[in-house]
C-alpha cells in the first residue's frame, strides 16, 4: 500500500528570484587617432619619460633553499647569519622609484586613472588600445566626458612606455593638474586629441545663456543667506559634487526620453485590504 502523505508533506515550490537590469543603447567607443597623430603622441611622451629619467627598480628576490635543523645549528654557530643581512638592506635601499615627486604628479594604471578622474585631478588621460577586455577601459570614456577632460586612445602605448618606465604594462596614464614636468608636452599633446563622442553630453562652444547662470547664482546665495550658522557644514560627497558643476559649465545633459513602459509580469503585487476581503 501507497504511503499516505500526511497535512504537512506537500512542499511548496520555491519562488525563482528576478532582478530587472537595464541596459544601455548607446554602445561607447574610443575616437579613432590618426596614425600621424599616434607617432607623434608616442616619441613626445617616451622623450620626457626618458629625459626625467622616472623609472621603477624592482629585484627578484631569490628564494632561499630550505635548511635542515642541522644546517641551521652550524650558521648560527658560524655567525653566517650576519652577511645576508647586509645585502639585503642595499637592496632595499635601491627598490622602488628613482624619484616620487615626479611619480606623484602621474596617475599608472586604470585604477588609479579611475580615481584620479573622479577626483577631477587630471589634465589629460592616454589609454593604450591593446588592454583587453575593451569593458575595462570604456568607463574611463564616461569620466573624461563628463569632466570635460581630453581623452584619447593611443595604441602600442604600453609597448613604447612600459620599457622606458621598468613596467610590465602602462595600460592608462594622466597627467596631473598641478604637473610641472609634463606641462609643456601636455599643451603640444592635446590638440591632436580627438573629441570623445558621448551622445547624452554635448561638449564645445555651446554656453548656457548669461541669464541662466545670474539666476542660478541667485538661488545658491538665497539658499546660503537662509541657512543658519550651525547647518552650513556639508559631506564631502556634497562638496565633491558642487565643485564638478562649477570646474565643467559647459556640459549639458540631455533629457531621456521613455518611450513604453512595460511592466514585470512575475513581480506580484500585493492587493489592499478590501479587494481581499471581496475575493474571499
Amino acid at each position: 500500500m501507497p504511503a499516505q502523505g500526511g497535512k504537512g508533506s506537500a512542499r511548496k515550490s520555491k519562488q525563482i528570484a528576478t532582478k530587472t537590469s537595464l541596459n544601455s543603447p548607446y554602445a561607447l567607443q574610443w575616437s579613432i587617432l590618426a596614425g600621424t597623430d599616434m607617432h607623434f603622441i608616442l616619441e613626445a611622451v617616451e622623450d620626457v619619460m626618458k629625459q626625467v629619467g622616472l623609472k621603477k627598480i624592482e629585484f627578484r628576490r631569490k628564494k632561499k633553499p630550505s635548511l635542515s635543523k642541522k644546517q641551521v645549528k652550524e650558521q648560527q654557530q658560524a655567525g653566517s647569519s650576519t652577511a645576508p643581512e647586509k645585502n639585503e638592506t642595499e637592496d632595499t635601499k635601491a627598490h622602488g622609484w628613482t624619484d616620487l615627486s615626479i611619480r606623484g604628479q602621474l596617475a599608472i594604471g586604470i585604477n588609479e586613472v579611475t580615481r584620479a578622474l573622479e577626483k577631477n585631478e587630471l589634465l589629460l588621460v592616454l589609454v593604450c588600445k591593446s588592454a583587453k577586455p575593451t569593458m575595462i577601459t570604456s568607463h574611463l570614456i564616461l569620466l573624461s566626458a563628463s569632466r570635460a577632460i581630453p581623452a584619447c586612445q593611443v595604441p602600442r602605448l604600453s609597448e613604447r612606455l612600459a620599457p622606458v618606465l621598468g613596467l610590465t604594462s602602462v595600460l592608462a596614464l594622466g597627467f596631473k593638474r598641478s604637473t610641472d614636468a609634463f606641462a609643456e608636452v601636455a599643451k603640444v599633446i592635446i590638440p591632436r586629441f580627438p573629441s570623445l563622442d558621448v551622445p547624452w553630453i554635448q561638449h564645445g562652444t555651446e554656453q548656457p545663456p548669461v541669464g541662466e547662470d545670474i539666476q542660478l547664482m541667485d538661488l545658491q546665495s538665497g539658499k546660503l543667506s537662509h541657512l543658519e550658522p550651525g547647518e552650513g557644514t556639508s559631506s564631502p560627497k556634497q562638496k565633491r559634487t558642487d565643485s564638478s558643476q562649477l570646474l565643467s559649465p559647459t556640459v549639458t545633459l540631455k533629457a531621456l526620453k521613455v518611450k513604453k513602459i512595460i511592466p514585470n509580469p512575475n513581480k506580484r503585487r500585493k492587493l489592499p485590504k478590501t479587494k481581499k476581503r471581496i475575493s474571499k
